[in-house]
């Protein structure tokens, strides 16, 4: 492992090298640099932070509560609030007691917490605010003994005994027997159990060890500490119950001596990149489609010749993308533009972005070719939850955007004859919860002695970058035998500015239809968007009829998944009738 440099802290690599768990990396870091900043968050009225002391001292306070209240090594604790540092203090505190965390989505619905709940035998939880207190209380179903409640305001729910955190704080701990605690923790032991998004059925459990984060982490310092973002913010917006922000918004980033700002929310995204300034960022597709969309709509408000200066930043920047190269007269053209239009579009990003990361979902070449060619590092990555979750990630000095990237150092990765890719390394999971017959189907034997994980995902590589094409079970055969990605067709329709999501169909039937929600005030162009990517795409692949959905997907309507990715097969079974009209 590269050495990594921290909030201008000096670490050596044996240090590093020795963790083997996450409470120890998390701890011993804290025991160095205890006056570093460590969280950034709003409450108030204003931006506060957590220094790493500050922290270690909450988790030997509240590591001493749980024990108290009985919670024993190996016990799954279900964590439910919004991103605040009281979850990474949490998260860090029931690891080092060796119990595991359960974090779950505050959009879930009642009947989500009942499954995880019931899945993982969680017996207690901790949850941000009273309402959503009610709600694990309903899914409960008595399975809860105890809740230990974040916010001091508000009624805990009747029936279950309910605890305060400032309360929890308040416990004496010894940090240094705690420290010596944690430095026995084995590297396989299990850390927490983080639950699959649900795009495919039933949300399953992950079984992530400390080994699995720390393998991330030990991949991809080398990159942050040739960025040189140590002492620079990152700003979190994804959800801490994701299994990437999880691991890197939790530990990685940090533990490599970047401060994490979490962010209020989408509709204040705007205005903090301005504020806080950051140097990284990691999203999914859907917030990078949702800023090109509304970066356009704004230019639409521009002269007709600031709209000219634009576009032809934008052609001049895709054409250094991908050819041909420029000649002289416009290579200094470009130089101009850079200045004049290129250094806004970055200042509207804070003016020090080192890289904005993509991930959860295919990012389309196009749309990363759109912020790529105006200046903006936008890279992609690819990972799942039971593999760390981070599996590979292009690079600020090697991006080829139609891939994924290089698997991360300690990573293998192999093609299978039917197209799948296979993942080995310590980053893999140990399994699914309680499922045997799902890990066995995930985890299996190579043609040496060593297990592979198959990702479910198809893929071929290419100078040693994954390329993924398609989710294997999503292929689409048609009546007369055609293979079509689905994957492929929706990333098209959803790269024009007037669809906002599509879901195509046609598993056995003569071709291949859509359905679409159309971008705001942009229904009745929808069509001619879906001629626009017929013409991209080969006769099986062509869109035969389409309709406009009734709604928009969303979380709520349990269409979208927490991260903003379409469940397919909800959305083809709640529409099954329009979707079935179309084929007739």
């Amino acid at each position: 492992m590269q050495q990594a440099a921290a909030a201008g802290t000096a670490r050596t690599e044996d240090a590093a090298e020795t963790w083997t768990s996450l409470p120890w990396m998390m701890l011993d870091l804290a025991r160095r640099r205890p006056q570093a900043p460590m969280i950034r968050y709003w409450r108030g009225g204003a931006w506060r932070r957590l220094s790493w002391g500050e922290f270690a001292l909450q988790v030997g306070s509240l590591a001493a509560w749980f024990r108290q209240q009985g919670i024993m090594p190996g016990d799954r604790v279900l964590l439910v609030s919004e991103s605040r540092p009281e979850w990474n203090i949490a998260d860090v505190a029931l690891m080092a007691i060796g119990a595991v965390t359960v974090p779950t989505y505050v959009t879930n619905t009642v009947a989500d917490h009942a499954h995880v709940i019931a899945d993982s035998g969680a017996r207690t939880a901790i949850v941000s605010i009273p309402s959503l207190a009610a709600r694990l209380a309903e899914a409960a179903a008595g399975r809860l003994e105890q809740l230990l409640l974040l916010d001091a305001e508000g009624a805990a729910p009747p029936g279950i005994p309910s605890h305060r955190w400032a309360d929890a704080v308040a416990t004496p701990a010894e940090l240094p027997l705690l420290l010596a605690e944690v430095e026995q923790i084995p590297p396989g032991r299990l850390a927490c159990l983080i639950y699959t998004s649900g795009t495919g059925g039933l949300p399953r459990g992950v079984m992530l060890p400390h080994r699995a984060v720390l393998a991330n982490r030990a991949g991809i310092a080398g990159f942050l500490e040739r960025l040189q973002v140590a002492g620079t913010p990152y700003l979190s917006f994804l959800p801490l119950s994701h299994a990437y922000e999880h691991t890197v918004g939790c530990f990685l980033l940090p533990s490599c001596g970047m401060e994490i700002v979490y962010s209020r929310g989408a509709d204040r995204l705007a205005a903090e990149l301005t504020e806080i300034r950051p140097t990284l960022i990691t999203a999914v597709p859907r917030l990078f489609e949702l800023l090109r969309a509304r970066m356009l709509a704004q230019l639409e408000k521009e002269t007709p010749f600031r709209r000219r200066l634009f576009e032809t930043a934008l052609a001049l920047g895709l054409r250094k993308l991908d050819g041909p190269p420029l000649g002289p007269l416009e290579a200094v053209q470009d130089w101009v533009l850079d200045r004049l239009v290129r250094n806004k579009v970055r200042a509207r990003f804070g003016g020090r972005l080192k890289a904005l990361v993509s991930g959860g979902a295919r990012l389309d070449p196009d749309l990363s070719g759109f912020f790529l060619a105006l200046g903006l590092p936008l890279l992609q990555g690819y990972g799942q939850s039971e593999a760390g979750p981070v599996i590979s990630v292009n690079l600020p000095w090697d991006n080829v955007r139609h891939t994924v990237g290089k698997p991360l150092d300690g990573v293998q990765a192999r093609i299978a004859e039917d197209g799948e890719l296979l993942i080995r390394g310590p980053l893999v999971m140990d399994g699914y919860w309680g499922n045997a017959e799902a890990t066995a189907a995930a985890l299996r034997p190579g043609p040496d002695d060593g297990t592979w994980l198959h990702t479910g995902d198809v893929a071929h590589l290419e100078e040693g970058r994954i390329v993924i094409t398609d989710r294997k079970r999503d292929f689409i055969k048609t009546l007369g035998g055609d293979m079509v990605s689905p994957a492929k067709v929706e990333g098209l329709l959803m790269a024009e500015p007037e669809i906002a999501q599509a879901v195509v169909a046609g598993e056995g039937q003569a071709g291949i239809v859509a359905l679409v929600v159309p971008a705001e005030g942009m229904a009745d162009k929808a069509g001619a968007a879906i001629a626009r990517v017929n013409a991209k795409l080969s006769p099986i692949e062509r869109i035969r009829r389409w309709c406009a959905a009734p709604a928009p997907f969303s979380v709520e309507n349990g269409l979208l998944t927490p991260t903003m990715k379409v469940k397919r097969r909800a959305v083809l079974e709640r529409y099954a009738g329009e979707i079935g009209a179309l084929h007739r």
